[in-house]
């Protein structure tokens, strides 16, 4: 089995991978993730998730890299990246109150033997409670999810702020879609379990 590699820095999706109870080590790409002009948000995805993955290439042969990128959409279309702080967090989330935003998760599977590289989309919507400002607050200070696109942790407390979801892998709105990965690994030979 070709070795696998994250190419991540992400506890959240680390986490999320050792489900699939494969061995894997993981590293930070450096790559310009600014959105291109005219870029839509699935494209936006794709790319950088293809682009981390193609990243760490040269310096990993004969392995498999997996990139994946996040973002959200609110229903107007504005993107939704990571919020960084505190006032861009509470914007954010008054933007969602009462909406629907579509969490966009890129995923990319490279083979550096091959240059087979597999790139897909995962969408995941979610439609929140109508949120105070006081609510927005309170759960941003107990949660803090200022590296989280769309400033919540639905792992977390974040699950409180929505009225419902839609989806087919709930992983993917945590930024890791397994479901589809794990297609991705089994048309490279790699099953799991």
């Amino acid at each position: 089995m070709p070795a696998l590699l994250l190419a991540s820095s992400s506890p959240y999706r680390r986490e999320l991978l050792d489900r699939l109870q494969l061995p894997f080590t993981w590293q930070s790409p450096s790559i310009d993730e600014s959105r291109r002009e005219g870029e839509a948000a699935i494209d936006l995805v794709k790319r950088l998730a293809e682009e981390k993955a193609r990243a760490l290439a040269s310096s990993h042969p004969d392995h498999l890299i997996i990139g994946s990128d996040q973002v959200a959409v609110l229903d107007d279309g504005q993107i939704l990246g990571k919020p960084q702080d505190l006032p861009r967090a509470q914007q954010q989330l008054r933007a969602a109150s009462g909406s629907s935003v579509t969490f966009l998760t890129g995923l990319a599977l490279l083979n550096t033997s091959s240059g087979r590289c597999q790139v897909d989309c995962v969408p995941f919507t979610v439609h929140f409670r109508q949120l105070s400002d006081e609510q927005i607050l309170r759960y941003l200070q107990r949660e803090q999810p200022f590296d989280c696109a769309g400033s919540f942790k639905s792992e977390g407390l974040g699950i409180s702020l929505f009225r419902s979801t839609e989806g087919e892998d709930t992983t993917s709105l945590i930024g890791l879609p397994l479901i589809r990965l794990v297609d991705m690994l089994l048309n490279e030979g790699i099953a799991a379990p």
